[in-house]
């Protein structure tokens, strides 16, 4: 049997290389390739493939709201490909047969293939136990506080950006926008999940909304409603909230 298959990826290396590796093998047949979330929408509905490799962070939609917006029954059997480790869990909800963190070895492609054919022979049934499984080969999940750089990904690139070169951090409901500098860039996590991965002897919370290096701060003076204005080394200005003082003394080593 000839399993119609369905490549999406916002990466055109990416989609290349995955075409490449399924070429050897003559059971699965990609019958099509998609650069985004929407596109991907209507080639389900229109291929109607039996299998997914799907990338989770593209524009229009992620991997996961594809799935939530399908409307084919039965869904396809579902390979998540990112790399991104921390949505492995949201995979557990959306029933994926797996999970293929970039880069991936041909190794590890042959084992997910395993997994592929196993669950299209199978009827269908509570994938949890799998998952957990799988969950258990992913990375360990980093040392909090411990992350030395931060990915960010703008349209078909994606930059590295050294975290001693952030200048504040401002909050975007579940996005963050990085302010390095004269540059900004659009993270997606939120404000809490930034926050526990930088370090924290060298960043500090000021306000529920703002995030800031301290080694970016020249000047703190108080207001008359008891917060304090910031004033960052571009000439920038924030607020220290009362909630957030504390945490900004812990770092500096001296009462405000």
């Amino acid at each position: 049997m000839t399993v119609r298959t369905l490549i999406v990826d916002d990466e055109p290396l990416a989609r290349e290389r995955l075409r490449m590796l399924l070429a050897s093998e003559p059971d699965l047949h990609p019958v099509a390739e998609c650069g985004d979330g929407q596109e991907a929408l209507e080639v389900l509905a229109r291929e109607r493939p039996a299998l997914v490799f799907l990338d989770v962070e593209m524009p229009e939609r992620d991997g996961f709201g594809v799935l939530a917006e399908a409307s084919l029954v039965p869904l396809p059997v579902v390979v998540f490909v990112t790399a991104w480790p921390q949505h492995a869990l949201r995979a557990f909800d959306a029933a994926a047969v797996d999970y293929l963190l970039k880069p991936f070895t041909v190794e590890r492609f042959r084992r997910t293939l395993t997994r592929v054919r196993e669950r299209l022979a199978a009827p269908p049934g509570d994938l949890r136990q799998q998952l957990q499984r799988l969950f258990q080969e992913l990375r360990p999940d980093p040392v909090p506080g411990s992350a030395e750089r931060l990915v960010v990904k703008t349209g078909s690139r994606t930059l590295l950006v050294p975290v001693e070169d952030l200048d504040w951090v401002e909050s975007a409901g579940n996005y963050v926008t990085l302010h390095v500098g004269a540059e900004e860039h659009l993270l997606r996590e939120t404000m809490a999940e930034l926050e526990a991965r930088l370090p924290p002897r060298r960043f500090a919370r000021v306000h529920r909304s703002a995030l800031v290096n301290v080694d970016r701060i020249v000047s703190l003076s108080p207001t008359l409603s008891g917060d304090h204005r910031l004033v960052l080394r571009d000439g920038q200005e924030l607020t220290l909230s009362r909630t957030y003082r504390a945490r900004l003394e812990q770092v500096l080593g001296h009462p405000l």
